[in-house]
């Protein structure tokens, strides 16, 4: 039996079929208008299917597809210039907006209208300054088609740009006169105007061309193979712009300081001559040059310091001295320690009256702590509370105060508290400014925390202070006198407190007594000598890792003894004994001295202890006897026996004193001790087995 349809899902698939009858219907039908004669030659954009080609598919859109066939608009808009960089993005990259298509091939589709939507209502009047380039002079009574030749037609030929791809170098338009011998642009010296027509008005960002110098040819200034003629400037190899002074002389000792340091401040350019009474100095200018007219020189006439106008030359008026400069007026009282060629020295920091004296006052001086650090000895810790005169010594009669040169060595003050002893060590040191002293102490105390942390004890005296010895005070060794010796020194040496040296005998009682030094023992071991051979500096309960258990005591550490504890023999003390030993001796060598005999006497020897290695190795476990039975007792184990465990025969038992030892000397040896008697055992049937 067939199945109908329902008349729902009928209705619903004829619905689908007249949809897709009418879209199939609607692909054949014609495009809005004819595309304009630029597009319409483009054979891909004719015929069925090309509105993609324009409109985009499914997966572009139509600004891209413009932006494919024209690829210098796409380069403008990338680079954001021209005329399309400098829109508005949602602008630029709207298309249709200014070039609208489908209007038939007579339609222009670059019009009026489409310089309208870019901001640009009169193409004839397009400010060229939107692309970068300034139409000037001549230029601007242009028509567009003189420049762009296609910039009218309608319809533009195939591969033809209409403003697109001119140059803005003059010789794009212009013949060159001088043969391309110029580097440099033609504006340099040509306006847009006339060409012929040098505009020296741009000669103003390097001279305005007024007063004296507009009365100049340009010749005098720019002649030919000069360092700067025309030719040269032109080539690019003409010298860097001049200034003042590269035409004319200065009768200046010395330049004017900025911002005055241009002539021009004093001496303007429309002067008719340099020394113009219009050239006026004011204070502001006086100061410029170098020398601010305060007190004390304020007050003073200018032919105090310039002479009269009759006088000498004006170099020799106007010599171009500095403030600073006292010693070009005045007497020095220190007879050249400071000043040389005018304060220019370099002497112990102070290279002007000033660094020392007030500009207004000679007295008091002015150098303080923080201007002494710039000499050879800074002032600080306990040079700080000395007086000046100290160090700087009144002076003989007709003599000058010394200041500078003055020895900062410590050695020139102070007397040497070490009475020579380090002598040998300063000689390899670096001597700074300040001498070999300073290498361990510094101006805040002799016994200072610097001394203490930066003192080489191991280098200066041969004993390195490490371990337990540097967690002593330095007082341990070197105890404070009660009274500073001549040299000022309170800090003890090691022979007032110990006697003679005679290495860690100095300070440390020998827990060994001797025990150590005697002979066939070594004196040294890797360099070491002393009670260093066996202990390191940290504590003497650690023995050095190389330490030889059987060099030192003819008893080796062997098997299990190897791995004990040292404390398992030598038991150690909670308080070291008179002698500072923190160790107790070993009970001794044999093995009874440490071990029970688990035997009860079984194996002494005619009331000898016998040596248990006979038996037991230390190289092994107790239980893992050497004992061949055979050999060394009196019953030699058959095939038989040698299969039966030990336990069997040797049993425990009461032996002297002590219960449940195991009997090994006095077992039984007869047979019928462990088998019984076995008489006629054939008769009876019965026998040991």
């Amino acid at each position: 039996m067939k199945r109908r349809l329902s008349p729902r899902t009928s209705l619903t698939l004829l619905s689908i079929a007249a949809v897709g009858w009418i879209a199939f219907g609607d692909l054949g039908r014609k495009a809005p208008g004819e595309l304009t004669t630029a597009h319409g030659r483009v054979e891909a954009l004719r015929g069925f299917g090309s509105c993609s080609e324009c409109h985009g598919g499914w997966t572009s859109s139509m600004t891209a597809s413009c932006l494919e066939c024209h690829e210098p608009i796409a380069t403008q808009l990338a680079e954001v210039r021209g005329l399309h960089g400098s829109l508005d993005v949602d602008r630029a990259r709207a298309c249709p907006a200014c070039h609208s298509e489908h209007h038939g091939p007579d339609f222009a589709i670059v019009n009026r209208a489409s310089f309208a939507a870019a901001g640009v209502p009169d193409p004839g009047m397009f400010d060229h300054r939107l692309i970068g380039y300034e139409l000037l002079g001549a230029h601007v009574e242009l028509a567009c088609s003189r420049c762009h030749e296609n910039a009218d037609i309608g319809v533009l030929p195939a591969g033809q740009p209409r403003f697109l791809g001119l140059s803005r170098d003059c010789q794009a338009c212009h013949e060159d006169p001088h043969g391309g011998g110029y580097v440099v642009d033609c504006t340099t010296c040509h306006g847009q105007r006339q060409f012929r027509q040098l505009e020296p008005a741009r000669h103003e960002r390097w001279l305005p061309l007024t007063g004296p110098h507009g009365k100049v040819a340009c010749g005098e200034c720019h002649a030919e193979g000069g360092a700067h003629g025309f030719e040269r400037i032109g080539l690019g190899t003409a010298a860097a712009a001049r200034t003042c002074a590269d035409c004319h002389e200065s009768p200046h000792a010395r330049p004017f300081a900025a911002p005055h340091g241009d002539c021009a401040d004093c001496h303007r350019s429309e002067h008719d001559t340099f020394p113009s009474a219009a050239a006026v100095l004011t204070a502001d200018r006086h100061a410029a040059a170098g020398f601010e007219l305060v007190a004390p020189h304020a007050d003073l006439a200018c032919s105090s310091c310039h002479g009269g106008d009759a006088g000498p030359s004006f170099a020799e008026r106007h010599p171009g001295r500095a403030a600073d400069d006292c010693a070009a007026c005045h007497a020095d009282p220190h007879r050249g320690q400071f000043v040389a060629d005018h304060g220019r020295s370099e002497v112990s920091g102070v290279t002007r009256c000033v660094d020392c004296h007030a500009r207004a006052t000679f007295a008091p001086h002015e150098f303080d702590v923080g201007r002494h650090a710039a000499t050879a000895l800074p002032l600080d810790g306990r040079h700080l509370d000395a007086e000046c005169r100290a160090c700087h010594t009144d002076p003989a009669p007709g003599a000058a105060r010394r200041f500078a040169g003055v020895d900062a060595h410590c050695a020139a003050c102070h007397r040497d508290a070490h009475d020579g002893r380090f002598d040998a060590f300063a000689a390899a040191l670096d001597d700074g400014p300040h001498g070999a002293c300073a290498s361990c102490h510094d101006s805040h105390g002799f016994d200072g925390e610097r001394t203490r942390a930066e003192f080489d004890h191991a280098r200066f005296t041969g004993f390195a202070v490490d371990g337990a010895h540097a967690q002593a005070v330095c007082e341990v060794c070197h105890p404070a006198a009660a009274t500073p010796d001549a040299a000022g020194r309170r800090f003890g040496r090691v022979r007032a407190a110990f006697g003679e040296l005679r290495g860690c005998l100095t300070c440390h009682v020998d827990p060994h007594r001797g025990g150590f030094d005697g002979p066939g023992l070594p004196a040294e071991i890797a360099g070491r000598t002393d009670c260093a051979r066996c202990h390191g500096d940290t504590t003497f309960r650690v023995l050095r890792d190389d330490w030889d258990h059987a060099a030192w005591t003819g008893y080796a550490l062997r098997g299990s003894h190897a791995t004990v504890d040292c404390g398992d023999c030598h038991a150690p003390r909670f308080e070291p004994d008179a002698r500072g030993r923190t160790w107790q001796s070993a009970r001794g060598t044999a093995c009874a001295d440490c071990h029970d005999d688990v035997h009860a006497g079984q194996f002494d020897d005619r009331g000898r202890t016998v040596d248990c290695a006979r038996c037991h190795g230390e190289e092994r476990s107790f239980h893992d006897l050497r004992f061949r039975h055979d050999l060394d007792s009196g019953f030699p184990l058959g095939e038989r026996h040698a299969k039966v465990a030990c336990n069997e025969c040797h049993r425990p038992a009461r032996i002297g004193d002590s219960d449940d030892v195991v009997r090994y000397r006095g077992t039984p040896r007869d047979c019928a001790d462990c088998h019984g008697d076995q008489r006629n055992p054939l008769r009876s049937g019965r026998g040991t087995r």
